[in-house]
């Protein structure tokens, strides 16, 4: 790629995987996504970085989230100290969205 090729800009989201999920991720724990922005002064959605994370890695945004777009129930999402449901939820460049999945046993 040259210099004086245009480049997209993104916002950068570091992400925390939790143990169920790093399969997907090659045993990583946290990984950095890089997220398309449509537009400078507005930032990504939640949903959008977890389809950029399901582009870096095949197959987990399924895993989080249902046919519906809504996320599964054994899952929480938090963006930085605050749980999130909302898939329209704004997340800011070098913010840490942390998925944790719930466990159960018998």
């Amino acid at each position: 790629m040259s210099g004086s090729a245009s480049h997209e800009t993104a916002a950068v989201v570091r992400v925390r995987v939790p143990s169920p999920l790093r399969s997907y991720t090659g045993g990583d724990a946290d990984v950095a996504v890089a997220v398309p922005l449509l537009a400078p002064e507005s930032p990504p959605t939640l949903a959008a970085v977890l389809a950029a994370l399901d582009g870096a890695y095949p197959g987990i945004r399924f895993r989080m989230i249902d046919e519906r777009g809504q996320v599964r129930p054994h899952i929480k999402l938090f963006v930085g100290d605050t749980a999130v449901r909302d898939p329209e939820t704004r997340v800011a460049n070098g913010a840490v969205v942390m998925i944790v999945a719930a466990l159960s046993g018998g």
